[in-house]
């Protein structure tokens, strides 16, 4: 449960980086996609610390924690590469 809710969490991130992307740089479609490459980043950095953090303070071990994190950034940052 608490993947689906760190996924759907990608997803809201997602669409808020697109909404001010599209604020700031008006009906132009370069502005989502800059919103989508900045998205990105974002993501990684936020699924690797959920990964620490069931690593560090959990006891998972990094091999099991592995494929959870790469569930975790790849569908979000799946649908930002389908936005850029």
């Amino acid at each position: 449960m608490r993947t689906v809710l760190i996924i759907f969490g990608g997803f809201l991130l997602l669409g808020i980086c697109v909404l001010v992307g599209r604020w700031l740089g008006g009906d132009n479609t370069k502005a989502m996609v800059v919103a989508a490459q900045v998205f990105i980043p974002i993501w990684l950095a936020a699924a690797g610390i959920n990964m620490w953090a069931c690593v560090a303070q959990v006891g998972y071990t990094v091999a099991e924690e592995l494929p959870i994190f790469l569930l975790i950034f790849a569908m979000p940052a799946g649908a930002a590469a389908f936005v850029w």
